[in-house]
């Protein structure tokens, strides 16, 4: 490997990191209260959040670079593999450093620096969350790595593959959709649920920015199959079709978390409760108790498609990696709740027999 390339590679991610965490520090934020309390003061977490306004500062950063020449619109392409290797090291030693200044829970030490030691760090009195930054720089850089891939294959391909610009706008809609609802978030698994180890820290550093573009990563030189139009547009429908359902039931328990009596669309909350907790079991959450699961599977899955490579094995990591992750997760929920509501848990589960697949699991 060349040693130049290796060393750009390193800084490219060195600065993209800490240009990201620049304009989240500068640019103006909505302080949300959030739905996570303090372990020890049991005081509800406040949030600074613009994600939805350092994204698209950053694509314009990005694309300001490249117009006027400074830095190649491909140079996140062309530095992939160092840059990778950066993340790699980024992600390990803020795992380290983040794991090794708690005290332990007393757990052997590679299931704390899995699972993190502490649940919900905050910095400045809270004025960067360590989840939310995470989760920001993961989106912004997954985000750049995918403009610089689809800028490689325009500008090395002169028969464009429609289906991989497809699944470039699908993984850019990811992004974009994750920040603008990014308060949405405040309410989900990851922020009452997960410690911050290695698991959340090397998966938003690491994992996030690059495996989730590996559909992208092994189709980008490759011609155009040239599949009819329709099956492009299937693809494309089958990944808003995820879309609905996973934002879909985000945003409906959202809604229930802070107005329990508005209703949803035209759906109003049929709950089931114990006289203190309350547990909705209608609309989305009437149909399985992790259905935002299915539709994510169901996005990974349209996006593996896109480029209309389905022979090529690489592309089905990231699916195969939601299944993984999703259904794990959804045990792990299920347990959790069981703690959490009690008796209140088994009638809910009476009430939605499936898991993820309504009428299957």
């Amino acid at each position: 490997m060349n040693f130049n390339l290796l060393i750009s590679g390193f800084i490219t991610t060195i600065i993209s990191y800490a240009g990201i965490t620049l304009l989240h520090i500068i640019i103006p934020a909505k302080k949300i209260k959030g739905y996570v309390k303090h372990e020890k003061t049991g005081e509800t977490l406040k949030y600074r959040v613009n994600g939805i306004v350092v994204l698209p500062a950053s694509v314009i950063i990005w694309f300001c670079l490249g117009y006027f020449d400074i830095v190649p619109f491909t140079w996140l392409y062309q530095v992939r593999w160092t840059g990778l290797i950066c993340a790699v090291v980024v992600g390990l030693i803020f795992s380290f450093i983040l794991v090794l200044r708690v005290p332990s829970t007393g757990k052997p030490f590679p299931v704390d620096f899995w699972l993190g030691r502490i649940w919900n760090p905050q910095f400045g009195g809270g004025f960067i969350d360590a989840k939310m930054w995470l989760y920001l720089i993961g989106a912004v850089m997954l985000q750049l790595n995918t403009l610089s891939f689809t800028a490689h294959h325009i500008l090395s391909h002169e028969n464009i593959n429609p289906g991989f610009l497809l699944g470039a706008a699908m993984t850019s809609w990811f992004c974009w959709d994750y920040l603008f609802f990014e308060k949405v978030h405040l309410y989900t698994y990851d922020l009452f649920a997960e410690r911050v180890g290695f698991k959340l820290g090397f998966g938003c550093l690491t994992f996030y920015p690059y495996f989730y573009a590996i559909p992208l990563w092994c189709t980008v030189n490759l011609p155009n199959p040239d599949h009819p139009l329709w099956l492009t547009i299937l693809f494309a429908v089958l990944f808003l079709f995820g879309w609905v359902f996973t934002r879909g039931a985000n945003l409906q328990k959202y809604i229930f978390k802070i107005a329990p009596d508005k209703k949803f669309f035209w759906m109003k909350p049929e709950v089931i409760t114990d006289g203190n907790r309350s547990l909705l079991v209608s609309g989305y959450w009437g149909a399985s108790r992790h259905i935002n699961y299915m539709g994510e599977i169901i996005q990974a899955i349209a996006i593996a498609l896109a480029a209309g490579y389905p022979g090529v094995w690489q592309v089905w990591l990231y699916p195969v990696y939601y299944i993984g992750l999703l259904f794990t997760r959804q045990i792990d929920d299920d347990k959790i709740c069981k703690v959490k509501y009690g008796a209140l848990w088994d009638e809910y589960k009476e009430k939605v027999k499936f898991k993820i697949i309504p009428f299957i699991w």
